[in-house]
């Protein structure tokens, strides 16, 4: 007799993101009226601005119920195509792909590009679905380990190392998660000197591209160094971080005409379209939304900076200051233990919920969000302090 339970698809067999335990587990501490200090999610605490729900509200009022083309709305991927332009990212509208959130898009640009016999690498420490993903399309990841002291970024060194005739892919994330690392221009124009010259993709993932925060390390689009290099480049975009609009599910992208249409032939057998009525208020978004976007950057920049502040007087704790996105990735190599098992203590015994960095490719870190309010990032800072200054003691 078979067992059923045994797959064998690629799809099938990947597991659940390392980094939704913890709010599985502050879940439970919280029904039993214990606060919990939720420093793992990445998600903006402001709620969608009220001129985007009610664009939404009137489309489903006025009947935009129905499907549209899998690719989306033709407005919203005039805008899209109109924002990449700004941006000096050459594009057209029918090269845009509107996708029910910034993480399908990864996963549709990756399975609409790279298969079995392809190499896609992976920089370490690398966001957790994107090594499924890559996993799940039957593509070997190659993981590029990156550190501190270079702002987490690959080197040349590391592409004369790790690149092959099977290479297909690099993954770029910039600004970082859970880095909070923001890419510098030569670094980005090495990169994608390599693309051209090995012919290989970059899929850019930018969904924090609007939370950038130093003058000196601006957000610069790889796709709009030069239109030989963009012709290399697939760049995902969403409107979750930017605009607040985590649960409205809308990304999109675009990439070199080829991919875009396999990326939309595959969006119609997995989703058809995104949420049609969704669509609007993301329109809306892009139409009117410049100001909601900054005023939420000022906020997460003085979180940041407070965060930061704050953090910097554990001495247990090494770190470096993020320049974009609203994530610290902290070193704590001083406990002596994988990183679940520290996530876990600081549960039980800090109430504090962070993110494990084993779910990132790096045991010895912990992500911490401070997309929170400053109260909660003061006292969660000191209990912080207190649980590291326990731990320490009970090693000697």
């Amino acid at each position: 007799m078979k067992n059923l339970e045994i797959t064998t698809g690629l799809f099938g067999a990947m597991p659940p993101s390392e980094t939704l335990g913890s709010l599985v587990k502050s879940i439970e501490l919280q029904k039993q009226g214990i606060e919990v200090f939720m420093l793992s999610v990445g998600e903006p605490d402001f709620d969608t601005p009220r001129f985007i729900k009610e664009a939404c509200a009137e489309a489903m009022m006025r009947g935009e119920t129905k499907y549209t083309v899998p690719a989306g709305i033709g407005e919203l991927r005039e805008a899209c195509a109109a924002k990449f332009l700004a941006d000096g990212i050459k594009t057209t509208p029918g090269q845009i792909i509107v996708t029910p959130g910034g993480k399908f898009a990864c996963g549709a640009a990756i399975a609409a590009a790279c298969g079995p016999g392809d190499e896609v690498l992976l920089p370490v420490p690398y966001w957790v679905s994107h090594l499924h993903l890559i996993n799940a399309s039957g593509a070997k990841a190659v993981l590029v380990p990156t550190f501190p002291e270079n702002n987490f970024e690959v080197t040349e060194s590391d592409l004369e190392r790790y690149v092959t005739e099977r290479t297909r892919m690099v993954v770029l994330c910039s600004p970082s998660n859970p880095t909070g690392a923001v890419y510098r221009r030569e670094a980005l124009e090495m990169l994608g000197r390599w693309a051209v010259e090995k012919n290989f993709l970059i899929m850019s993932d930018e969904v924090y591209e609007k939370l950038a925060f130093d003058a000196d390390r601006p957000h610069i689009s790889i796709g709009s160094l030069s239109e030989e290099i963009n012709d290399h480049v697939i760049t995902i975009d969403s409107f979750s971080k930017s605009y607040a609009m985590t649960g409205w599910r809308v990304g999109f992208l675009t990439a070199p005409g080829w991919l875009s249409a396999k990326i939309d032939a595959l969006q119609t057998h997995l989703v058809a379209n995104v949420t049609t009525f969704a669509q609007f208020g993301a329109l809306k978004a892009l139409q009117e939304g410049d100001a909601v976007c900054n005023m939420m950057k000022e906020s997460f920049a003085q979180r940041r900076d407070l965060f930061c502040g704050l953090l910097s007087q554990i001495p247990q704790v090494k770190f470096i200051p993020p320049s974009g996105a609203f994530y610290v990735f902290a070193d704590i190599s001083f406990a002596g233990m994988g990183s679940m098992t520290f996530c876990d203590r600081l549960m039980e015994e800090a109430h504090i919920a962070a993110a494990p960095g084993c779910g990132f490719g790096a045991d010895n870190f912990v992500r911490f969000s401070y997309a929170c309010s400053e109260d909660v990032l003061k006292r969660s800072m000191e209990r912080f302090g207190s649980f590291c200054t326990e731990l320490e003691k009970k090693k000697r």
